[in-house]
């Protein structure tokens, strides 16, 4: 018998001010059976610390050429591309030839990741943005996780803050440089 997708909802009070985005957020995501609660979270934050009006969740796991999180313009044009994870240089090619705007949020260590990308043939990985999400915040988030979820997120300076029930959880948004090829 197939496992069948975990429906998480997440009310989200974003005030992110390194930015000027001040949203409510209602969102409704697909937990894929392999994806652990960790991912899940990093796609949650990567959704936040990315939010525009069009930006939306696609398939995800289930679908391995789009990516976690896209933007699309009115005819359909991919404008930007959020990868959350250690995308290979390959996925990272690719979206940078089918996006002009390609970011990456990981939730684990980089260092293997990076190392992984040295001398790898990527399309404009000078312009590929990539942020490290904490790790430590990323477990305790996790671990606080329910199927309905309201949380308070604030990002000032590289931080982020996020409040669920009486915690704060704070944690550094690290940009990383991807090597060149």
């Amino acid at each position: 018998m197939a496992l069948t997708s975990t429906m998480r909802a997440f009310e989200l009070d974003l005030s992110d001010t390194d930015r000027g985005v001040y949203e409510a957020l209602s969102l409704r995501v697909a937990q894929h059976p392999s994806e652990t609660d960790e991912h899940v979270v990093a796609r949650v934050l990567a959704f936040a610390l990315s939010y525009t009006e069009d930006l939306a969740f696609t398939q995800g796991l289930a679908s391995s050429d789009e990516p976690a999180i896209e933007v699309r313009d009115p005819t359909g044009a991919l404008r930007l591309w959020i990868d959350v994870g250690h995308p290979d240089a390959a996925r990272l090619h690719r979206a940078s030839k089918a996006a002009p705007r390609v970011v990456v949020f990981t939730h684990k260590d980089p260092t293997p990741w990076l190392a992984q990308l040295a001398g790898q043939k990527i399309h404009r990985a000078d312009q590929i943005e990539a942020h490290a999400l904490d790790r430590g915040q990323i477990a305790l988030l996790a671990a606080a996780m329910e199927k309905r979820n309201r949380w308070a997120l604030s990002v000032s300076g590289g931080q982020l803050w996020v409040t669920v029930g009486n915690a704060t959880h704070e944690g550094a948004v690290t940009q990383l440089s991807l090597p060149s090829g």
